[in-house]
Formats: structure tokens, C-alpha cells, sequence
């Protein structure tokens, strides 16, 4: 990250990590071994979830890797709706081929938009996101 807490990208600068690529905050670095090593990219987000008519659609992508945190949100995107107004998806992205259609391992989607990942976002804050879609509904 490019902000001075989790895995900052300056610690591993100082010990000979050069930039390779970088999406918003986050600064891939690499360190190569070998002479023709090519840097690495980081795979762009390429899809966005399609929204169900007459219902607040959330779409989690959970690939398993942090069980806690990603889990997590989901469970809470799960939790924090009114069930039948809201069409709940989730997307296993564990599988390659699925993550390379989305560009992303993991995140929540209301109606299309993402929500602020980095430390998971609060059940409260998923329930009134949810809530306020619903009521949008009429």
C-alpha cells in the first residue's frame, strides 16, 4: 500500500523492490532474479455485477484466501438486507477463470457499486447501504 500502515510499499522499496505496476493505493513491487524476468501487472477490475430489476442486487466475490475478512463481508452483505427486495449473489472467485472475468478476488457490489474494501466494512455500514437501496425502491 502506498499509505504508511499494511504492507507498505516503502519498507519493501528500501530493501530493493522497484514499482511494477499500481491500481488506486495499491503499488505492486517486485524484485527480479533473473535477466529476463518481466515485470508483473496487476489484472484490472473488468466486470461489474448486472443489476436484477425491482431489487436491490448484492453481489459478493469471495475467493477464500482470508476467511476471516472475506467471509466475513459476505456473511454481512448476506445479513444486512430485506430478503425480498434484495437478490444476493456470490461470485467463487478462487476459480482462475472467474477471477480473470471480474479483474478483482474479492469485494462487494450494491446494485453495482462497490463498497470501500480495505478493513471490512461494519455489518451496520453493509445493512444501511443495503437499507437505503431498498427504500429507493419504493
Amino acid at each position: 500500500m502506498a499509505l504508511p500502515f499494511f504492507m507498505r510499499a516503502s519498507w519493501f522499496k528500501k530493501h530493493g523492490y522497484k514499482k511494477a505496476d499500481s491500481v488506486g493505493m495499491q503499488v505492486l513491487l517486485w524484485k527480479p532474479f533473473t535477466e529476463d524476468a518481466e515485470p508483473p501487472r496487476w489484472i484490472r477490475k473488468k466486470k461489474t455485477p448486472e443489476p436484477e430489476p425491482g431489487r436491490v442486487t448484492v453481489t459478493a466475490l469471495v475467493n477464500g484466501w482470508c476467511r476471516h475478512e472475506h467471509g466475513l463481508r459476505a456473511g454481512q452483505a448476506r445479513r444486512g438486507g430485506i430478503r425480498d427486495k434484495v437478490a444476493f449473489r456470490t461470485v467463487d472467485t478462487f476459480d482462475r477463470a472467474t477471477f480473470e472475468e471480474w479483474g478483482e478476488p474479492d469485494a462487494v457490489f450494491v446494485d453495482g457499486k462497490g463498497l470501500r474494501m480495505g478493513p471490512p466494512p461494519t455489518y451496520e455500514k453493509i445493512r444501511k447501504t443495503i437499507a437505503k437501496r431498498v427504500k429507493k425502491l419504493g
